[in-house]
């Protein structure tokens, strides 16, 4: 029993360990958070680029968003996302995706991209550290900073099973 006990305390305080220590690994810096922001920019380009203009409109059900529509949602919550909690400027870069040609997005996607950087670069730490509300949870500006990143994943993965499904061949991931 006591055994037991011992076993059962050890692994609680080995858990306790392994989140704060994966918690503190978590936290980057604002300049290993720019160079992941920018990779993230090139990398949304490089999807854009090899869909073929036939493809642009292609969507896996009727209910879903197009390849296009898809990567128009990137750069505009980046933009939503940092005026509303990262303390963007009024100035915001849009773009009417419905008549957008592919220059027009991918010239849109860079400046959301530019747009949520100068954001980020324009928080202090404690403007960063402050809990706000953001859809309906209290969280850090740093973890909506991580949000942009994790949504603009999200919607580039699915525009890459959208290249995928049409037959083509995805840009290779780079990492950093």
């Amino acid at each position: 029993m006591i055994n037991k006990i011992k076993v059962s305390v050890a692994a609680v305080l080995s858990a306790v360990v392994l989140t704060i220590g994966s918690l503190a690994q978590a936290q980057t810096t604002k300049e290993e958070f720019l160079s992941k922001w920018n990779n993230s920019k090139q990398f949304t380009l490089d999807v854009l680029a090899k869909m073929p203009d036939s493809g642009m409109d292609y969507k896996t059900d009727p209910g879903a968003m197009s390849f296009k529509e898809q990567i128009h949602h990137i750069g505009t919550a980046i933009v939503g996302i940092s005026q509303g909690f990262l303390k963007g400027a009024a100035d915001a870069p849009s773009l009417d995706v419905k008549t957008a040609t592919r220059a027009q997005l991918a010239d849109f996607v860079t400046k959301a991209y530019d747009y949520g950087a100068a954001s980020v670069q324009a928080l202090s730490t404690a403007d960063e550290a402050e809990k706000i509300e953001v859809f309906g949870n209290m969280v850090s500006r740093r973890q909506v900073e991580a949000l942009l990143i994790d949504h603009s994943t999200h919607h580039r993965g699915s525009a890459i099973a959208y290249l995928r499904a049409s037959g083509v061949e995805p840009p290779a991931f780079v990492g950093f």
